[in-house]
Formats: structure tokens, sequence, C-alpha cells
């Protein structure tokens, strides 16, 4: 079984063969937020993502190879947020919101049905009414 610096070693290789065989045309298909992709590249090396920043020489290779691209204008520069900017934060209760809305929704339409149904209960009970009073005078049901 190979030590971890071998495996090092080997990795490194790899990389530095993956990055010799393309082309500025290819590394721009790489191109994902202003950086390399990183998932894609140890893919196609054959190591894991983690090599790329845990290995020194990986990274400093990768570091460099971004460095030379962004000079050669295939990388977009890099800009530097401000330290005072604020991050913008998640919106943690947009979840929440979008349920409250639904169950609101829900049971407005409920309501809604239930008030027609209490409409409808009101005017049988007015006619039943109508017709027990009717047959209390005369002791006999209409026709």
């Amino acid at each position: 079984m190979a030590s971890g610096q071998q495996i090092a070693v080997k990795n490194l290789s790899a990389f530095l063969a993956w990055a010799s065989s393309r082309s500025d045309e290819d590394f721009r298909e790489y191109v994902h937020r202003g950086k390399l992709n990183r998932s894609e590249i140890a893919a196609e090396c054959g190591f894991g993502k983690s090599a790329l920043g845990q290995n020194p020489s990986i990274k400093s290779a990768l570091e460099a190879l971004e460095r030379n691209l962004r000079e050669g204008g295939i990388l977009p520069p890099l800009t530097e947020a401000p330290a005072d900017a604020e991050q913008p934060m998640r919106d943690r209760e947009a979840k929440q919101r979008r349920q409250d809305g639904q169950r609101l929704n829900s049971l407005e339409q409920e309501n809604a049905a239930l008030r027609t149904e209490l409409a409808q209960a009101k005017a049988m009970l007015e006619r039943y009414k109508l017709l027990a009073s009717f047959m209390e005078e005369t002791g006999r049901l209409p026709r």
C-alpha cells in the first residue's frame, strides 16, 4: 500500500498532466464563479476534491494555473469585497411565511365553503319552521 506522500506525488503528477493537456479554450469550459471548477478537475484527475486543498503542491500549482489564466484573460479578475460590506443573509422565515400563506389560503377556502353551507342550512331551517307551524295549526301535512 502506498504512503500518503506517494499518493500526494501521484496526485500532483496527475494534476500537472491534466493541466498541460488542456488548451486555453478547454479551460474556458471549466470556469465556474470566476474560478476553475474544482469538482470537475478532481474527477478528471482521478482523486478527491479535498486533494486540491489539502495537498500543498497541488494547491500552489492550481493557484499558479489560475493566476496565469487570469493574466491571459481566460478567467475574470479577482474582485475583493469590502470588509465592512454586509453579506446577504438567508431569509430564515421565508419557508414559514410560505407555509403560513398556504395555510391561510386553505382556511379562507374552507371558510367560504362553510359559509355557503350555513346559508343553505338556514334556508332549509326556515322552510321546515314554516312546515312545522302549518302542521301545528292544521294537524295535517301540506301537499
